[in-house]
């Protein structure tokens, strides 16, 4: 207290900040020089910057007649710089040493501290740094003499005779092919100096004017430096608590976290990771682990995570497979990038781990030597995907790495209704690309099942009979006295002793109901795709509840019509795999999900206008029946819809015709000369999904 009572405040200064030349003001460090020669005496030729790099070159032209000046030494230089002949290309055209080249370089790179400072009556306007460089002299014009140097050396050595020439002038080339540059190798060569200084030299200089001190232009830019506005609007920075005020002036120092060591690149701590978005928990914890349990997910994540926004999360990012989460491959395998191994493109790489990862879908083992016939990769990709979620069993093959989750199974049927519509749509995509074959499709029955089968007592056999008998006497009570309170109400007379309960219903149809459950060997309690828990939604043999029939069936219209006018000529088999997708989009417990069969997608196909088409495939085609069957829209309303029909006819006669047969029956039926690039619209509008 005595210290401050001593040292009173003499003067209040106001503080403004100035922004006209926020991120243009640069501080410029010339080096030292004689007192007897200022940077008066000197005069700025010319100037250039490279503004990313915030290089700048200064040429300054230097005072050949001050007494301080050596001129035989200016002399020397210029004749070692440009020899005795003086061209355009001279560095010095007056044979002396009269300028001289400084470069920059920057001289702190956190300047985030200084600001330049006027001082005009009472007022203290302060302008932030963009950026401090020190000026240093540039001696290039040192390599230039090295290099007329050699020049001349190798003239005086003497020319080769002609002879010698005429022999020089056949050589032989070697050719080399390089080999595909691995993601590792090209971040080496990326991060090495060559390379920096490769991309620093691709930069174009910008030329600058330079204007003196006492010019115009530089008096006019300098009062850029005051502050426009001393309203408090315009310097709300400077409206702080002493303390802030204080944190801002002199930041914390950051060279003690520089001091510790640095983890990898690749590692992360938790502490760290719990710092992130979930999302972003999600797919790092994911893409380092590749196969987890949603229980070891949830406990990773910490106490207190919402389940509901992880299940959200994890699907962006993985797939299910036997009741685990899989990351997907698009996560590790990201777009333009390569293997490490074969350098095959990413693409290539994720459909033949989804290949591996649905082929876990339908099976605990997987087979190397299949995997590597059908994606046609090299064995250490296949390896590579394997290694991702599976073991290795001697004389067996590879075996999933995790056990059947059956507990998240049956807690989250929705979403393992969700990710089996997901894995439909992927298995179509791969037997189009791998051209699978039925064996592909179907898994292969363990030895170890047939080899050990279940053993269930004769005790146990009769507990259970007794605990279905009990269950199904309830129910029989329960429809008994259902009956019972039908009949008081409807004031019948009849008296039954024995009441006629209805247990089964025979099917009217013998229609198939759609596949659109995943196999049977996943046993996660689903049929046909919906669990067992929504029984009182399904359909009954093939038949809805009476309220559902009219809500279904706008649904389907409404999809069917909307199908078929994007794409007018589509397969059974095609339709089927596109309303799979749909039903993959829906939410859980959408009125779709009620079971629909293959007799009523194409009765609504037929009810929406459509036809079928019988094209005669020849006899001996590998086709399947659904792929047989075409429906197209007959009427669409738009130009095209005369030269549809007039090509679907032509097709419903033959499989296979010729492009000037069609231009000519087109020509006929539609009384129109089309040329051939009217007639590949036509066919490109009408059969662009078909073929």
């Amino acid at each position: 207290m005595a210290n401050e009572e001593d040292d009173p405040i003499i003067q209040e200064i106001d503080v403004f900040l100035a922004r006209s030349l926020l991120e243009k003001l640069y501080l410029f460090q010339y080096p030292i020089r004689p007192a007897s020669m200022t940077y008066d005496d000197v005069t700025h030729l010319s100037a250039k910057i490279k503004p990313k790099q915030q290089k700048v070159e200064l040429e300054m032209a230097i005072d050949t007649l001050n007494p301080n000046y050596c001129r035989s030494k200016g002399e020397q230089i210029a004749l070692n710089v440009d020899g005795t002949c003086t061209d355009e290309t001279s560095t010095y055209s007056s044979k002396l040493m009269d300028k001289q080249t400084f470069c920059s370089s920057q001289a702190a790179s956190n300047v985030s501290r200084y600001a330049a400072a006027v001082y005009k009556k009472g007022e203290l306007h302060l302008t932030p740094l963009h950026g401090i460089l020190q000026l240093r002299p540039s001696f290039t014009y040192l390599d230039k003499a090295d290099a007329k140097h050699r020049e001349r050396e190798a003239a005086n050595e003497g020319g080769d005779s002609s002879q010698d020439e005429a022999e020089d002038d056949v050589k032989q080339i070697t050719v080399r092919f390089s080999r595909p540059e691995t993601e590792q190798a090209r971040q080496r060569r990326v991060q090495s100096y060559e390379f920096l200084q490769k991309r620093q030299a691709e930069e174009h200089w910008v030329h600058l004017h330079y204007y003196g001190l006492k010019d115009s232009r530089s008096e006019h830019e300098r009062q850029y430096l005051f502050s426009q506005g001393h309203g408090l609007a315009e310097n709300t920075e400077l409206i702080k608590s002493p303390s802030e005020y204080l944190m801002m002036l002199m930041p914390p120092s950051v060279e003690e976290e520089n001091d510790k060591p640095m983890a990898p690149s690749n590692v992360l701590s938790m502490a760290q990771l719990r710092t992130l978005p979930l999302a972003d928990q999600i797919k790092i914890l994911m893409k380092n682990v590749k196969v987890m349990p949603f229980a070891n997910l949830l406990s990773l994540l910490g106490p207190g995570t919402d389940a509901t926004a992880v299940l959200r999360c994890v699907q962006q990012v993985a797939l299910l497979v036997q009741g685990n989460w899989v990351v997907k491959s698009d996560v590790l395998y990201p777009k333009d990038t390569s293997s490490p191994h074969s350098g095959v493109p990413a693409e290539v790489l994720c459909r033949g781990r989804d290949f591996v990862m649905w082929k876990f879908t339908q099976d605990r083992w997987v087979v190397r030597k299949e995997v590597a016939a059908v994606t046609k990769l090299c064995p250490e990709d296949v390896k590579d995907f394997l290694e991702h979620m599976s073991v290795a069993r001697i004389n067996k093959g590879w075996e999933f790495m995790l056990p059947y989750d059956e507990d998240f199974v049956k807690k989250h049927p929705d979403i393992v209704q969700r990710q089996q519509m997901l894995w439909m749509g992927i298995q179509a995509k791969l037997e189009k690309v791998y051209n699978l074959l039925k064996e592909h499709l179907t898994p292969k029955k363990q030895e170890t099942q047939s080899a050990h089968p279940l053993l269930v007592s004769g005790e146990q056999r009769i507990n259970m009979a007794k605990a279905k008998v009990k269950q199904n006497y309830g129910q029989l009570e329960k429809e008994l006295q259902k009956q019972k309170a039908e009949l008081k109400s409807n004031d019948t007379s009849a008296k039954t002793d024995v009441p006629n309960i209805r247990i089964k219903e025979e099917p009217v149809s013998v229609e198939e109901p759609m596949d659109t459950s995943a196999h049977e060997g996943l046993n996660n309690g689903l049929v046909n795709g919906l669990h067992t828990a929504q029984a009182s939604m399904d359909p009954v043999n093939g038949h809805l509840p009476g309220g559902c029939i009219d809500r279904v069936a706008q649904e389907l219209k409404a999809f069917v019509s909307s199908t078929f006018k994007k794409q007018f000529v589509l397969t059974l088999s095609e339709l089927k795999r596109l309303f799979n997708l749909h039903l993959a989009s829906l939410p859980p417990g959408h009125t779709l999900f009620s079971g629909i069969s293959d007799k009523m997608l194409q009765d609504m196909v037929l009810d929406t206008g459509c036809k079928q088409i019988l094209v005669p495939f020849p006899p001996q085609t590998a086709a399947s029946p659904d792929e047989l069957k075409v429906y197209a829209l007959w009427e669409a309303g738009d130009t095209y819809d005369q030269h549809r029909q007039v090509l679907l006819e032509i097709f419903s006669k033959n499989y296979r015709v010729r492009r000037n047969v069609i231009q000519n029956q087109l020509s006929q039926e539609c009384g129109e000369d089309l040329n051939k690039q009217e007639v590949d619209r036509v066919l490109k509008v009408s059969f662009c999904s078909l073929w």
